[in-house]
């Protein structure tokens, strides 16, 4: 498999399986036992266009995607609301940094199992930084199971451009995919 669309995967994979829930189901006090900052809810994205670069350390791929604040409460930075019934552990906690770290377990069906667990930073409307380590097991295609390492690097570039819709991704390629239809 092309070590790119294996990036690629890899980056909407976590995307849609980290299965996302409401603000107060996701978002849950640190368990060392340390004072929460202010807000346990987890930031939203400006709406508007996101351009990501997704690094393995061997290849980035560039893509873009247009949000609104719809369509991100759908597709949160830290997994997808419409995969949250695959998923049997998913959680996202504020850190004393002003960071969240965020872990999950979802079955994918021949997909496999996926544990991923991570961290991100950032102001969520101009930058953020999502490091997050993804493992596979079960999947029926070999090339899916294994333990990936990912940066995902996301600045806004302003609103989205004209004919692109919520939810639409472009990728390398002229290849556009929209998100929402993913999920599904």
């Amino acid at each position: 498999m092309n070590p790119r669309v294996l990036i690629l995967a890899t980056a909407v994979a976590l995307t849609l399986s980290a299965c996302s829930k409401t603000g107060d189901q996701a978002a849950k006090p640190p368990a060392n036992g340390a004072a929460a900052p202010p807000s346990q809810t987890a930031p939203k994205r400006k709406p508007g266009l996101w351009e990501q670069r997704v690094s393995n350390g061997d290849f980035v791929q560039v893509s873009r995607i247009c949000l609104d604040e719809a369509t991100d409460a759908k597709l949160s930075w830290w997994g997808a609301q419409a995969t949250q019934d695959v998923c049997e552990k998913n959680l996202a906690s504020s850190t004393a940094d002003g960071g969240w770290r965020f872990s999950s377990v979802c079955d994918m069906g021949s997909g496999g199992k996926t544990t991923t667990s991570g961290l991100a930073a950032g102001d969520f409307n101009s930058h953020y930084q999502i490091t997050a380590e993804s493992s596979t097991v079960g999947a029926q295609t070999p090339m899916m199971n294994g333990t990936r390492k990912m940066v995902i690097d996301a600045a806004w570039q302003g609103p989205c451009p004209a004919g692109m819709a919520p939810g639409q991704m472009s990728l390398p390629g002229g290849v556009t995919i929209n998100l929402l239809d993913a999920a599904k």
